[in-house]
């Protein structure tokens, strides 16, 4: 069950606490100020039917049938016919991790009381995270705009007993799912419906995995980098401070400062300070520059989703203090859309300069290590066919990291007339980060295998203990053997935190860690 505590502040969730509940179960609750705006908001709505007031969102169809007036004994079943209309989803269903930020964020976004909906509403959605039932939500049917509609639809679903839940891994009716925990399937009122299915949520948390997975590869390819440079007997000085203050962009800077320190004190490096070589290649020299510039974007990035996992981008809103209820477009995803279109060309970035430095290395003409870092090659292929799979990945992502923010497709008759396409901009960035963490695992096993070839010298204390931990868990290649296993072992060593954590001290702070 969950082993996290996470205290939330409705429009204060921080990005610390947005990964703990990526990364595992956890008990969610928020602070008990937020019940009474809650409250007033939802009174706020019921005092409108009171007065037969017309408002859109409340007592009105949506999109192009808003000028429809839906009479009073039919509120119920309109919030129920929405929810059942827009359940319209399809191919894979999200990842439980993702499910739980999506359940966390709308949660909180309800929270800070100006949607209109109930404070049992809130606590539903709650009750599903502590009791780790995840919504079955398709992937797929999504624009990111009016909100992601229909995975919210497809969440809404299981609060009312409809539909499925995954728990613990089982995919089971989402009634059976509720009355396993002792929980009721609720009835929305008016607007909690809309309240519900309205929101950036599914973008934002599909963007949040995709922003933590980043963060893990900026790191392990950082780490490489470093390796694969004393591998190939590169000079350090490229990353003299001097040279990245000249230009001041700021991740170059920061980037300079993590490759100094990583290299620092290698013997490998000193026994070769007064060779012939006048530069190395961009891949090894130009990385405070490459990767500074990725770690930019990714803070940038950070930034902008950070902000969008407290917004509230439902519609319409309640202002309580005024009595009214304004329709607006804050569940248009732009921000989310343009934010994952950097993300994915962060990572695909990462995997072009880690498969470029896997090249270098196999090639003993540049790198001055054994033709494809293998004993006796000819009978032996060794990395030679490794830096294929390197390249057919980071090919993939060349053609995946096109901007998904610049099209545009006309839904609802023309009502909703400029979509966002944020939803499946951001949902590409798992498959993404899974094939440059699959490059950088590569990477890491050349530049290992190369350090090997440069023994007895040693590198530096910390790219030591990095090879350390890579011959932990895969030996030194001496003769041909069946590699995948090999490749797969550092791969999900990459995509863990162990990795990243263990080093944090010789690497940038990429601003998702307060």
């Amino acid at each position: 069950m969950s082993d996290k505590s996470i205290f939330a502040v409705p429009g204060h969730l921080g990005l610390d606490d947005l990964r703990h509940i990526y990364a595992g179960p956890v008990k969610f609750s928020l602070d008990p100020s937020c019940w009474d705006k809650v409250e007033a908001s939802a009174a706020t709505v019921q005092k409108i039917i009171d007065e037969d007031r017309i408002v859109y969102g409340i007592n009105t169809g949506f999109g192009r049938l808003a000028q429809e007036v839906i009479p009073s004994d039919q509120l119920e079943l309109l919030q129920k016919n929405l929810v059942m209309s827009h359940s319209t989803g399809t191919g894979p269903l999200l990842e439980d991790r993702v499910v739980r930020l999506v359940i966390a964020t709308k949660a909180a976004s309800l929270a800070r009381g100006f949607s209109g909906v109930r404070p049992l509403v809130i606590k539903a959605l709650i009750a599903l995270l502590d009791n780790n039932i995840y919504p079955a939500i398709p992937a797929k049917g999504s624009v990111g705009a009016s909100g992601d509609l229909t995975p919210l639809a497809h969440m809404t679903a299981c609060l009312m007993g409809v539909g499925e839940a995954r728990v613990d891994g089982e995919l089971i009716p989402a009634k059976d799912a509720l009355a396993r925990f002792g929980l009721t399937p609720i009835s929305l009122a008016p607007k909690e419906g809309l309240a519900l299915l309205n929101g950036t949520q599914v973008s934002t948390c599909l963007a949040l995995a995709g922003l933590f997975e980043a963060e893990k590869l900026l790191a392990a390819a950082t780490l490489a980098g470093g390796l694969s440079l004393d591998a190939a007997k590169g000079t350090d000085a490229p990353f003299d401070a001097r040279i990245h203050e000249a230009r001041g962009q700021i991740g170059q800077v920061d980037m300079a400062e993590a490759y100094r320190k990583i290299i620092e004190g290698s013997e490998i490096r000193k026994s070769h300070e007064d060779c012939e070589k006048v530069q190395d290649p961009y891949c090894l020299r130009c990385q405070p520059q490459v990767m500074g510039a990725c770690l930019d974007q990714l803070r940038n990035a950070a930034h902008t989703i950070e902000i969008e996992a407290n917004a509230v981008s439902d519609n319409p809103l309640v202002f309580t203090e005024e009595g009214e209820v304004i329709s607006g477009g804050n569940f248009h995803a732009e921000p989310i859309a343009l934010a994952a279109d950097i993300l994915a060309l962060v990572i695909a970035e990462i995997g072009s300069m880690s498969e470029r430095r896997v090249a270098m290395l196999i090639d003993t003409t540049i790198s001055g290590l054994p033709a494809f870092l293998v004993g006796k090659p000819g009978v032996n292929s060794g990395f030679m066919i490794a830096h294929v799979t390197a390249a057919a990945l980071a090919s993939e992502n060349k053609q995946q990291s096109h901007p998904a923010s610049v099209d545009s497709i006309p839904t609802s008759a023309n009502q909703e007339d400029h979509v966002s396409m944020a939803t499946h901009g951001a949902r590409r960035l798992l498959r993404m980060a899974d094939n440059t963490a699959a490059i950088v695992a590569i990477e890491l096993l050349a530049a290992a295998q190369g350090i090997e070839f440069r023994h007895p010298l040693k590198s530096s204390t910390v790219l030591e203990t990095l090879f350390g931990r890579i011959r932990e868990r895969v030996p030194a290649y001496d003769e041909d053997r069946f590699f995948a296993p090999d490749i797969e072992a550092i791969k999900a060593w990459v995509k863990t935190d162990e990795l990243r954590n263990e080093f944090a001290a010789y690497l940038p702070k990429t601003g998702l860690v307060h």
